[in-house]
């Protein structure tokens, strides 16, 4: 520790005599290696020393997908300094020149978004507070208030706020299960709040301060390329914030799943025309492969008019430990009757269909599905709805947690034992809870969850409200 503490000061030591020598000969913070003695430049050397390093060390000790977009991060905030030094040397640009001088930062935090894209991975909470969390670093295209931008300072905390929603999954994931997961969750909240919010505050509070001598940005000629509407330039970069959007889901979809539930509801022995999960099945008693559909069961599979041109179809339980089921187009009577507490769920990629789990499992995760329906008993952990459109999910048991992310149209049926569970939402429409009556047999009350508030300061901070609507 005394030996890092003496290499700083000396290196300190360094700059303040080459800068001083520097300005003997002419030098000017703007041109040459003058630019990273800059006082701001060394801020954000101290900060990235400070906070992005526990994150990496934290990020050593996982390993695999948590490792690749910690250094995809270390990779953006790499960025971000060489652009803030060559802010110094640019004359201020209009938007098309903004736009250009983002580019690299775009592409970096491009590539960190691909990574939390195709099939979930299972660290996806990971990914996608480290992807989300990079949008924090777009505070340096702020040009002004009427930008359309919040400030820079503000407009951090808000990124961070969008990131947080995934961050505190991890956190509870891994309260009891690793350490590391749980050091890394905090570091990288560390590193945004407070470090780059502090170092925003502290240099740039009211945004970069271009050079008004410096040279211009210089945008590719688009003379030869067909003409078409240029990409919205920042701000913020519309590919600081690439996200599907949904459609909300049909009428006709949404009738037609009401009337399956009804009749999951009405007590008959609907499950007596279920397709059933057979031992042979079952990854784990299959001699062929784990994990991948035989040949006769997908040439089978592929002859239905209901095939996904995505992938196959699968039902199966994969190393005993997941039950996954994929690509299920068309298929009302899917069911899976053999699970226990210690297995998961995945359901990816389904359309139109109905899937019944009996039985108590530890999670279910339903990931981009259309017009799904989703029934299940118990639940140990959380059911999770994310990038879905025109779902329902019903609990027929207990849920501790219900969690709904980026999904327009969905459904929640409760049963009295899980009136208590916490429901969170995020980026999501058209969200409504359903819950029984009193009476054995009364009819079910709707709640819609609200998707719009008011933000009032109040008092040195903001209170947030729901909006209501009167009227019928």
């Amino acid at each position: 520790m005394e030996e890092k503490l003496i290499q700083r000061l000396e290196s300190a030591v360094a700059r303040l005599e080459s800068l001083s020598s520097g300005f003997g000969r002419g030098v000017s913070l703007e041109t040459g290696d003058g630019a990273s003695l800059d006082p701001s430049i060394v801020a954000f050397d101290d900060m990235m020393e400070q906070y992005l390093g526990k994150v990496s060390a934290a990020a050593e000790k996982i390993g695999g997908k948590v490792l690749e977009v910690t250094k995809i991060v270390q990779q953006a905030l790499a960025v971000q300094k060489e652009l803030l030094i060559n802010v110094k040397q640019t004359q201020k640009p209009d938007l098309a020149g903004l736009a250009e001088f983002l580019k690299p930062l775009n592409e970096v935090i491009t590539k960190a978004n691909a990574l939390t894209e195709g099939r979930r991975s299972d660290f996806f909470n990971h990914l996608k507070s480290a992807a989300d969390s990079l949008s924090a670093l777009a505070w340096i295209a702020y040009t002004g208030k009427d930008c359309g931008m919040s400030m820079p300072i503000a407009h951090v905390e808000e990124c961070w706020q969008m990131a947080e929603f995934y961050n505190n999954k991890i956190l509870v994931e891994y309260k009891t299960k690793d350490p590391n997961h749980v050091e890394w969750a905090k570091a990288l909240k560390e590193l945004y709040l407070p470090g780059l919010r502090d170092y925003v505050k502290s240099n740039y509070p009211l945004g970069p301060v271009w050079s008004p001598t410096g040279k211009a940005v210089t945008v590719a000629s688009t003379k030869a390329s067909t003409p078409s509407a240029p990409a919205p330039p920042p701000p913020p970069p519309a590919s600081l914030f690439s996200s599907e959007t949904s459609q909300a889901s049909s009428s006709g979809g949404k009738e037609g799943m009401a009337a399956v539930f009804k009749e999951i509801n009405s007590g008959k022995p609907v499950t007596s025309g279920l397709k059933k999960v057979t031992d042979d099945m079952k990854t784990k008693n299959r001699a062929d492969r784990v994990g991948i559909v035989g040949a006769a069961e997908k040439e089978t599979r592929t002859n239905t008019p209901s095939f996904s041109k995505t992938g196959p179809p699968k039902l199966e339980l994969q190393m005993g430990r997941k039950w996954v089921v994929e690509n299920q187009i068309g298929r009302k009577n899917l069911v899976i009757d053999d699970c226990d507490a210690k297995q998961s769920v995945y359901v990816f990629g389904c359309k139109d269909s109905v899937l019944q789990i009996q039985g108590k499992v530890n999670n279910i995760t339903v990931d981009k599905c259309t017009k799904m329906g989703v029934v299940f008993m118990d639940v140990v952990a959380a059911c999770e709805v994310v990038n879905c459109n025109g779902v329902e999910v019903q609990c027929q048991g207990s849920a501790p947690t219900i969690s709904v992310d980026n999904t327009a149209g969905c459904q929640l049926y409760l049963s009295k034992d899980s009136l208590g569970a916490s429901i969170t939402t995020a980026k999501s429409s058209e969200i409504n809870i359903l819950v029984p009556g009193s009476e054995a047999d009364g009819d079910w009350g709707e709640h819609a969850l609200p998707q719009q508030y008011i933000h009032v300061f109040k008092d040195g901070h903001f209170e947030t409200t729901p909006v209501s609507h009167s009227g019928g």
